[in-house]
């Protein structure tokens, strides 16, 4: 055997990060990696339903219609509108990014802050959508349901848990599922950058000498962006 000692490889022998990353951003990742797990299950019990019931499983274009003020007929317009809105707020977090590295205190006040923006037109839209999902449309639709042993016929207007204007009841459990529980995300994401906006202001990274929570909080708001993308393919598109 050789008298040489093995070679350990550096960076695994404590004391120092392996990949070069802080122990923030390393459970930020591990965060983000267990809540793509959630919505993962979440898009594919979607799918699996919606196979299972695909002649009767309500068409997105057919649902989704409407136009903030108007009485247009737009399948889908305004859904684009959100989410072309989020990937805008993805490039504006990009850009307070990478002003951080620079400690740039002015560039990170305006991305941050045309992100915050971003994240609220996308909340209030959402509000909007659902409000018009559950008030459903003035003619509403004749459903058949079971009543105390009795099949009978009734119109229903919108959507709730327990009956669906546009179809299977799961469309509508899944619609408030997925897009609250999505939505809950950038809720959260727009009060951490509202606090790290005031942050900014206040002079707190300046005296750090570093903008690196800006790189953490980024990585979240990524994530947020890049599931929607993902639930805007799954659920509305497909």
């Amino acid at each position: 055997m050789s008298s040489h000692a093995i070679a350990k490889p550096q960076g695994w022998e404590g004391g120092t990060s392996p990949f070069g990353a802080s122990t923030g951003k390393l459970f930020m990742w591990f965060f983000l990696v267990s809540d793509a797990l959630s919505f993962t299950g979440l898009l594919a019990a979607l799918g699996f339903m919606r196979h299972k019931f695909a002649d009767i499983w309500p068409n997105a274009t057919d649902v989704f219609t409407h136009l903030p003020f108007t009485h247009a007929h737009l399948p889908l317009f305004y859904v684009g509108f959100m989410t072309f809105d989020l990937i805008l707020s993805s490039v504006t977090m990009v850009l307070a990014v990478e002003a951080g590295h620079r400690c740039d205190k002015k560039g990170v006040t305006l991305w941050l802050g045309l992100t915050i923006l971003g994240g609220a037109i996308f909340l209030g839209s959402q509000v909007w959508e659902w409000a018009i999902f559950i008030i459903g449309s003035p003619e509403g639709a004749m459903r058949t349901m079971f009543v105390e042993g009795h099949w009978i016929q009734q119109v229903f207007h919108g959507a709730n848990l327990q009956y669906n204007e546009y179809g299977h009841t799961l469309y509508a459990n899944f619609f408030f599922t997925i897009t609250g529980f999505h939505g809950f995300h950038v809720f959260s994401g727009v009060v951490i950058n509202i606090i790290t906006f005031t942050m900014v202001l206040r002079g707190v990274f300046e005296k750090r000498g570093h903008y690196e929570w800006i790189e953490k909080i980024g990585l979240y708001w990524h994530f947020v962006d890049l599931v929607w993308v993902f639930v805007f393919t799954f659920f509305y598109l497909l």
